[in-house]
């Protein structure tokens, strides 16, 4: 027998100042696989909020391995962006680099050590095409403050600010640099 996943309801008010985005109200749900841990829930939520556009959605998850977390389709279908959080595989970004070829590949990694590690790894195997993917990293210390936030409903308010991120959730402020980095 499998273990349901778990449903987080997530309301957030999300500012990107640099994109001129405003949402007071956002709201969706994310499942949580019942190996995914808290961290990466977190990650796959700010990875949304830092890309987020009208139809952008979550993807399936930790139970399709080469499956995006985050996809954004056009309405004939074209997908025009393909994310991916946490530990990805150079060689499964540059496939989906060339696979997606009008579409935004982004990756966000749960701290700049991986981000760095990952770049190493891109540049062993020789996955250049990488270089065409947005690569981003945010702060260590940051998200693991915002995944002792374990809560089935979560209320908070995240201002995106140049590569900052500004988040108030239960009467508390928290802060972190978002890194940037390309091959």
């Amino acid at each position: 027998m499998t273990l349901a996943p778990t449903l987080y309801d997530f309301q957030i008010a999300l500012s990107h100042v640099d994109r001129a985005i405003d949402q007071p109200q956002l709201s969706f749900k994310v499942a949580r696989h019942p190996s995914e841990t808290m961290q990466r829930v977190w990650l796959r939520v700010l990875a949304y909020c830092w890309l987020w556009e009208e139809r952008l959605a979550f993807g399936k998850g930790l139970g399709e391995p080469d499956e995006p977390e985050l996809e954004c389709r056009d309405y004939t279908g074209l997908v025009t962006s393909w994310v991916r959080v946490g530990k990805a595989d150079p060689v499964k970004i540059q496939r989906a680099v060339d696979q997606n070829p009008h579409a935004k590949v982004s990756v966000l990694f749960e701290s700049p050590q991986r981000l760095e590690a990952f770049l190493t790894e891109a540049r062993e195997a020789k996955a250049l095409r990488v270089a065409k993917a947005e690569l981003a990293a945010i702060d260590a210390d940051l998200l693991r403050t915002l995944s002792g936030f374990d809560s089935r409903r979560i209320k908070l308010s995240l201002t995106l600010v140049g590569d900052h991120a500004y988040v108030e959730c239960d009467g508390q402020s928290f802060d972190g640099p978002l890194t940037r980095a390309s091959l």
